[in-house]
């Protein structure tokens, strides 16, 4: 997702060396003293400096010594993104808890800092204890875009670890890759030491396990023994012990183990029973401004409606619930212990979870006498209904509303599974506008398969109906439509995973097509609000998500001319990434269309093959076959089983109510006027 930014302190054609003398300067004392001295005679001279103070509420210091086992934290992008990532906040507390490790969290820094601590020879250093990232063991990133790649770099270079695995030693940390982007690590293979696919709260404690084993036993067999012991799991995958061989066409021949007790296939984490892992308990709260200023709640993981675009919902089945007394408890701890005013309640579609009725019935009448609001940051067009919208109105102020159709026609709707008809969009616009908001937000997608151009012409005539319907409902002519539309982009372990991506051209046009209609349009036009983006990050990420290994010279390539911070608008440079695809590709016979645009054959391996996400080959491909026959497939929570292959090969199931708790038995809290609102993505 490309962001906007106020960022400054961008130096233009900036390049970057590896560099001996940095390296030798910010070598690994192991000590884990703190850098603040040095690096607070910097902050004066940067954008924002709030951001790499640390200090938030919540924060956990702990101390080195006493620890076995270090972790480093990162998610590779900004403070103010990162920061309130539920993800690495939730690891953070789950390492923490343990009384033999510690986790500190670091970002990437701006571009502005990172040339002043290459001058004055900063190390990578982390927000709590400002110790430098290369004293832990461990140098753990979450990774939810692949955008994030170049900003990786730079954080182990700056932390004085060689930038590519085969060159550390028994004396630098390990480079541990894990999120979304985690379930295809091979285009970033050379940089990293091992990927964990899936949920991460037992994947660490079990990665701690052995990481302290190895050490209180000296280390067996050095950097390669404790690799060779993360690998035997079957569950930690260690790129450096498969070898990869390609056919002359340069699709790839086959991917095996080059060391004895390595499997085969690497199999993801699955979390089951959320309400005994009730995190995070003690939200951080930070300082600094965030894209989220809020107190989240998961209120479930997974997601089984098939939409066949959404790799999230595809790499995180089976749903499992919290239940109703494990929401509200966590949304009462984390107000008690961050004083926000605002609770989202998180999941990949929140108005999904089976009791959701009860759910924000019970939270609006706890809160009813507080400055405490409530959102559904995730709404289906389905799902949402006057009972809902009732219970987040109530008594508050409205904000927007975001729904997502995915797809302009009825016929690309089916071809998703999206399974939303126009008669059902407007029945829920009509009830939301009824309710009192008077804004909603759509969000489509650009370049889906078998896509036409009237198809995304047909997005402006939604968007017409919805606003039709929102005057008529409410007698209103302020009622408004924002459209937004993002480029698809083909994901691993869908079954678009062998969809040929739309090139940036065609994409272009589409968007200006439809732009031209909506302006054309002289009774609604103007109340229409339309936001997209160019179709060029959207082949970047095609070509990252959908690469193999070779794609790895074109990441380093790329970052050595001065890429950073590739998922902000400002910051992201086409030609730069097209420069670097002709330098890290030649003498291959691949090239940028043939990562993005070509159409994949079943008979072809895949990069991924060998990374077990639970869902079976077959069975993705037969729903493949069925999007391009534009055939829907029912939500498996609520018919029978599809044979994904997820519960049996996995060993889970889905849990999901009916909990036969309707009212929650704790006490209602008495604060000073309830404001609910809805909004999402």
């Amino acid at each position: 997702m490309i962001r906007g930014s106020d960022a400054t302190g961008y130096p233009e054609d900036m390049t970057v060396e590896v560099n001996a003398e940095l390296i030798a300067e910010t070598a690994r004392t192991r000590d884990g003293a703190s850098v603040f001295d040095r690096l607070e005679r910097l902050l004066p001279l940067v954008s924002k400096p709030i951001q790499y103070v640390g200090g938030e509420v919540n924060a956990v210091h702990t101390d080195w010594e006493a620890a076995d086992v270090r972790w480093a934290i990162m998610y590779p992008d900004a403070y103010e993104v990162g920061a309130p990532n539920q993800g690495v906040q939730i690891l953070y507390e789950v390492i923490n808890e343990r009384p033999d490790a510690l986790a500190e969290r670091t970002y990437a820094v701006w571009p502005d800092l990172e040339a002043l601590m290459r001058e004055h020879g900063v190390p990578q250093f982390t927000v709590d204890g400002h110790r430098p990232v290369g004293d832990f063991d461990v140098l753990g990133l979450s990774f939810s875009t692949e955008l994030g790649y170049t900003n990786m770099l730079t954080a182990i270079d700056l932390a004085g670890i060689p930038l590519h695995a085969v060159d550390r030693t028994i004396d630098h940390p390990i480079v541990l890759a894990g999120g979304h982007a985690a379930f295809n690590p091979e285009t970033i293979s050379d940089f990293i030491d091992a990927a964990v696919l899936g949920d991460g709260e037992e994947a660490v404690l079990l990665i701690t396990d052995i990481i302290k084993e190895w050490k209180l036993t000296g280390r067996p067999d050095g950097r390669i023994g404790l690799l060779q012991q993360l690998a035997k799991t079957g569950v930690v995958y260690i790129p450096q012990f498969y070898d990869v061989e390609y056919l002359p066409d340069g699709r790839i021949m086959r991917v095996t183990p080059n060391h004895a007790e390595v499997p085969w296939r690497v199999r993801k984490f699955t979390l089951m029973d959320l309400d005994a892992w009730p995190y995070p308990k003690a939200p951080l709260v930070p300082l600094a401004e965030t894209v989220h200023e809020r107190m989240s709640v998961e209120i479930f993981r997974g997601c089984t409606r098939g939409c066949r675009f959404c790799q999230a919902g595809m790499i995180t089945r089976p749903v499992r619930e919290r239940s109703i007394t494990g929401i509200a408890e966590m949304v009462q701890n984390g107000l008690e212990k961050t004083g926000y005013e605002e609770v989202g309640l998180l999941s990949l579609s929140s108005a999904d979870h089976s009791e959701i009725a009860d759910v924000a019935r019970n939270l609006a009448d706890r809160y009813e006498d507080s400055q405490t609001s409530l959102s559904l940051p995730s709404t289906r067009v389905d799902a949402f209904n006057v009972d809902l919208a009732n219970e987040l109105s109530r008594n508050g102020r409205r904000s927007g509303l975001t729904f997502a159709p995915e797809g302009g026609s009825e016929r690309m709707r089916k071809v998703i599974n999206k399974q939303v008809t126009e008669e059902d969009l407007i029945r829920t616009v009509t009830t939301a506008y009824a309710a009192g908001w008077r804004q909603v937000k759509l969000y489509f997608m650009c370049g889906l398969p078998t896509e036409t151009d009237d198809d995304v012409l047909q997005i402006a005539t939604l968007a017409r109906e919805v606003i039709k319907a929102g005057r008529a409902v409410t007698g209103r002519r302020d009622i408004k439509c924002t459209v937004s539309i993002g480029g698809f982009v083909p994901k691993p372990h869908t079954p678009f995973q062998w969809a040929a991506q739309l090139d940036h051209e065609s994409t272009d046009s589409r968007l200006h097509k439809l732009r031209d209609a909506i302006r054309q349009d002289r009774e609604y036009g103007k109340a229409i609000g339309l936001r997209y983006h160019d179709g060029k990050p959207g082949i970047v990420e095609g070509l990252l998500s959908r690469g193999d290994r070779r794609v790895g010279r074109v990441i380093e390539e790329v970052w050595r001319q001065g890429a950073r911070f590739d998922g902000w608008s400002e910051h992201f440079d086409y030609e730069r990434w097209m420069a670097a695809a002709q330098v890290g590709l030649a003498g291959t016979d691949v090239d940028v269309d043939w990562y993005t645009i070509r159409e994949r054959q079943q008979n072809e391996v895949l990069p991924w093959d060998h990374l077990d996400s639970g869902l079976d080959s077959e069975w993705l491909w037969e729903d493949w076959q069925d999007a391009l026959e534009e055939v829907a497939v029912d939500d498996c929570r609520w018919t029978p089983c599809f044979d994904c292959g997820v519960c049996d090969q996995m060993s889970t199931q889905i849990e999901i109510g009916p909990t036969g708790v309707v009212d929650l038995p704790m006490p209602v809290v008495s604060r000073p006027s309830f404001v609910a609102t809805g909004g999402g993505a």
